[in-house]
């Protein structure tokens, strides 16, 4: 087998003695023809194409062996989806360099944690966040040697001349690292290797949504975490694909008016989105002719949003759980094999299995943790043994925090996050089935439901509700969605106190940051003040 070269066989994945990713990714595009083919097409009007991606990719290599950044040294980038994403991530790779693109939408105090953490030799920024970056940069304890914005980046790569020997690294080795959203504190870096880019690729691009060359990707979720690193440079790239990218944040009419334009194939949102575009579309219209695949992923899809996302545009939404430091959707539904109001089953290439507190698998249909293994799972977090060890066990089991069971067909059914559940009455209890009961009631649009302590310091549900009519009267509502609850739920399940807000606290990837809600009942807040960070 030559160099940057693997198979998927029967006992899983065989790769060539050196393997960079960004061989197979970029530079195999020239050999099999698909130079001339757009790789990329911007919301501002660029196209490039494989041929002009490889060019830019190998200039932005020269470019970091010109300053002197050596192999195994980090880049981070604070970057929006722009074609420039993929010249600095591919580069660096290909050079060695390992690439670290975080969040554009954070603050300095959170800039100034990841420099002082990674120690990168290069900081690339984006001026739109230059900001909060060089306050990072200039105010914190370590300061990178190269500090560039992303128009004298580029600038210097323009100088830069001539092919870019791919840096001879193995399977195994580092390639990227990704920071986690940082939902319960300061994010850990999962360091990834060059293998797992490939393995999510095929194993779930490829294997469960048979994606193809004449697709074109749009993706809601941003390139600076996994699930839209995924959506919109990795599987566009493996297959040979078009990915559309847009820098703004994703509104349903930024979506529906991208979608109008550009025709994507394959689109992949989040529920808290779908839920946005299904209440837009209630006092308008949008066309999905041109897509073929709808995915969801980064919160459980409520079996209700699926419905009435079925009933409005005749599409089936397919939802997944995946996580940073398993790369992607490691559970999924497929186009030929999906039930609503569950993650599907195992994708190929992963086992799944549900434990208790001791470790032990528990009976068929009882709730635990979830435990994963496959080739993408990351090889530890930087700077951070304990949690490693907590989280990546032994034998390649990740623990990925969160509470499922497993439906008589195997299906996999989220419950929350591990330390979301609850006991009311002594019987453990899931926000999740309380939240997919109350979002379907017609005066809802997002709801989150959490463990609170009543006045006799028992814990009972609460419900965070976002009204579909921020202006509609509360008066009688409580009373109404009381009656909801009980007439679909084991009647002990029912919130027992109600918050009307106007959005609710969500990570980047759409996740809704619960404990923030717990925090706030503890204050004794109503609030509605909660900012949502994006999509």
């Amino acid at each position: 087998m030559q160099d940057h070269e693997f198979v998927v066989g029967p006992a899983g994945f065989t790769f060539g003695p050196a393997f960079n990713a960004a061989v197979p990714f970029v530079d195999r595009h020239l050999r099999e023809g698909r130079g001339g083919k757009v790789a990329i097409r911007s919301r501002d009007g660029r196209e490039v194409t494989y041929a002009e991606l490889s060019q830019e990719v190998d200039r932005w290599g020269r470019t970091l062996k010109d300053l002197g950044v050596q192999p195994g040294e980090r880049q981070l980038m604070v970057i929006q989806d722009t074609p420039e994403f993929f010249f600095l991530f591919w580069g660096a790779i290909k050079a060695g360099v390992i690439p670290v693109p975080v969040n554009t939408l954070l603050r300095a105090k959170d800039y100034r944690y990841m420099l002082e953490d990674a120690r990168p030799a290069v900081l690339v920024y984006a001026v739109a966040c230059g900001g909060e970056v060089l306050q990072a940069a200039d105010h914190g304890d370590y300061r990178p040697p190269h500090v560039l914005s992303l128009g004298a980046a580029m600038q210097q790569a323009s100088a830069a001349a001539g092919t870019l020997m791919a840096f001879p690294s193995r399977p195994e080795d580092d390639c990227f690292w990704l920071y986690s959203s940082g939902s319960t504190g300061f994010p850990k870096a999962a360091v990834h290797r060059h293998r797992s880019l490939a393995v999510t690729s095929v194993r779930y691009g490829v294997e469960t949504l048979g994606l193809r060359p004449q697709d074109t990707f749009f993706s809601a979720a941003k390139l600076f975490f996994a699930y839209g690193l995924g959506n919109a440079m990795c599987f566009p790239l493996w297959v040979g694909g078009t990915a559309i990218l847009v820098p703004e944040r994703p509104t349903p009419a930024l979506t529906f008016e991208i979608i109008e334009d550009f025709k994507p194939t394959v689109y992949f949102g989040v529920p808290t989105l779908y839920a946005a575009q299904l209440s837009a579309l209630e006092d308008g219209d949008a066309r999905f002719e041109s897509i073929r695949l709808f995915i969801s992923a980064g919160e459980a899809l409520p079996a209700d949003i699926l419905a009435r996302w079925r009933d409005r545009t005749g599409g089936v939404i397919l939802d997944g759980i995946g996580s940073t430091e398993a790369l992607h959707i490691f559970i999924s539904n497929t186009p030929t094999d999906y039930r609503a109001g569950t993650s599907g089953r195992p994708v190929a290439g992963y086992r799944a299995r549900i434990v208790d507190d001791a470790g032990h698998p528990v009976a068929a249909g009882e709730s635990g943790r979830l435990q994963i293994a496959g080739d993408s799972v990351a090889s530890h977090y930087w700077n951070q043994r304990e949690k490693t060890l907590a989280t990546m066990l032994e034998e390649g089991w990740l623990d990925t925090g969160d509470t499922y069971r497993r439906d008589p067909d195997g299906y996999f059914v989220y419950e929350g996050r591990s330390d979301d559940m609850m006991k009311v009455g002594g019987i453990w209890t899931s926000p999740i089935e309380i939240e997919a009961a109350l979002i379907q009631h017609p005066a809802v649009l997002e709801v989150a439901v959490v463990a609170a302590t009543d006045e006799h310091g028992l814990v009972k549900p609460e419900a965070w509700v976002v009204r579909r009519d921020p202006d509609a009267d509360t008066a009688g509502l409580e009373s109404e969605l009381e009656a909801h609850v009980k007439s679909q739920l084991a009647p002990y399940k029912y919130p027992r106190s109600w918050r009307f807000v106007d959005e609710l606290p969500k990570t980047v990837t759409g996740k809704i940051q619960r404990f923030k809600l717990r925090q706030a009942h503890l204050k004794q807040g109503v609030g509605s003040g909660f900012t949502i960070d994006g999509c």
